[in-house]
């Protein structure tokens, strides 16, 4: 475990009603049942003001949403960085956990193998690891993306239209998102023909 040692002071809940979200504080860095005896650095989830029955939730900075109990003398509770304080494990992040999709052409095993081989030759045997694989057969089309707004007006023409990307696989059109208030529109490719004349 990648840690660094921090001074910091335990927080009651009453100072901890005092800061928001933009405030650096510590929770416990046991993340999905697995207990970790040291802390990670995170952020309240909403003003500590807001809380009540003085229960608070914090997100740390892996993702982890934890619901902490200051004032509770077994539990870990939310420290803050303070010069005055006492000595904490804290965790730190050693690296960037990469959700990929990837497209192998005419892609088998064999090719599949060769990808993660020279991927773990690249990062460390130790470091790159398949969680969870799916094979999909990707259909030789492309497709144009578009965005448009959610709630269009009947009959508008297509002037609102926003093109996201050009010569997209559709399988990879699941994992892209739309803009906020906008929807995607899927069409067939269609190559962009230029007849200005030329001289």
């Amino acid at each position: 475990m990648n840690t660094e040692k921090v001074t910091a002071r335990r927080l009651t809940a009453e100072e901890i009603s005092g800061l928001g979200p933009q405030d650096a504080i510590f929770v416990s860095a046991g993340m999905s049942g697995l207990p970790l005896d040291c802390y990670a650095p995170a952020f309240l989830t909403e003003p500590g003001k807001n809380f009540e029955g003085g229960s608070f939730a914090a997100r740390t900075v892996f993702g982890e949403e934890v619901h902490v109990l200051p004032d509770n003398a077994e539990e870990a509770g939310i420290w803050i960085a303070d010069k005055a304080g006492e000595e904490i494990e804290v965790l730190q992040s050693a690296g960037v956990l990469l959700n990929l999709a990837l497209f192998v052409p005419s892609g088998n095993k064999e090719s599949l193998e060769s990808l993660y081989s020279a991927a773990r030759d690249a990062f460390g045997a130790g470091v790159v690891q398949r969680w969870s694989e799916e094979v999909v057969a990707v259909p030789d089309v492309k497709v144009d993306l578009y965005e448009e707004p959610a709630r269009a007006r009947k009959n508008a023409n297509n002037q609102n239209r926003d093109r996201r990307a050009l010569d997209i696989y559709p399988t990879r059109v699941r994992f892209l998102e739309p803009s906020e208030g906008w929807k995607f529109i899927v069409e067939p490719h269609k190559e962009i023909v230029d007849d200005t004349p030329t001289i």
